[in-house]
């Protein structure tokens, strides 16, 4: 059966999408409730939700915009069901985000950023280029500010970030992340160098973007 995605405002929410969202986290890791989807909707513009058979099976707050002049897909709170389909379900996502970047930016690379709790985010960056943080790479100094404007875009106070691991300390609570489990966890294993950092317990999590050029993103308009 197919995956259905729908990306609307996040005006156009309603009481029985996000109890459905709260629904899905409670099968994971984040455990989310209705009160902490309910403020993601105040803070995002667009909510995507991915559905199989009338079943919603992820989600994904964002937003379009341009920081410091350049084109964003600023990614927040997000989370895939861990069904068999996962994998598919998070592509689903990532491409309609995508699909509207390029609607709104046409002919311009656009960056997207997000954070990461675990590896398996990595899965939702298999499109992009120049990924940072990636293996055998020194960020630049702009990458670095980039990290910053990012970790100043998710509301994040300069004290918790580290610029030089792009960590984001935690306040004891499960991360605002995009929150997946990859089906092919060898894919992205090589990534994990950048989680060693990370206190899972204090709930840690990954400043990550990359490049979506305008060629590619042409494909999906």
């Amino acid at each position: 059966m197919a995956i259905e995605v729908d990306t609307k405002d996040c005006t156009q929410l309603g009481d029985a999408e996000l109890a459905e969202m709260a629904d899905l986290c409670a099968d994971g890791p984040s455990r989310f409730e209705v009160g902490t989807l309910s403020k993601a909707a105040e803070s995002w513009v667009l909510v995507t939700l991915a559905r199989e058979g009338g079943r919603l099976k992820g989600f994904s707050f964002s937003t379009l915009e341009r920081i410091g002049g350049t084109p964003s897909v600023i990614v927040g709170l997000a989370s895939v069901k861990r069904t068999a389909k996962r994998d598919t379900v998070l592509r689903a996502i990532v491409n309609d985000q995508l699909r509207r970047a390029v609607l709104a930016f046409p002919d311009e690379d656009v960056l997207v950023g997000t954070r990461f709790a675990t590896v398996s985010g990595y899965d939702a960056f298999r499109t992009l280029v120049d990924i940072v943080p990636r293996p055998d790479y020194l960020a630049t100094g702009e990458e670095r500010a980039w990290g910053r404007r990012l970790a100043k875009r998710f509301g994040i106070d300069s004290g918790r970030y580290d610029e030089r691991t792009f960590v984001v300390r935690g306040d004891q609570g499960y991360p605002e992340v995009l929150d997946h489990e990859a089906l092919k966890p060898e894919k992205v294993e090589v990534y994990a160098e950048f989680f060693e950092a990370i206190d899972e317990g204090r709930g840690d999590a990954l400043i990550a973007f990359g490049w979506a050029t305008a060629d590619d993103l042409l494909k999906l308009a």
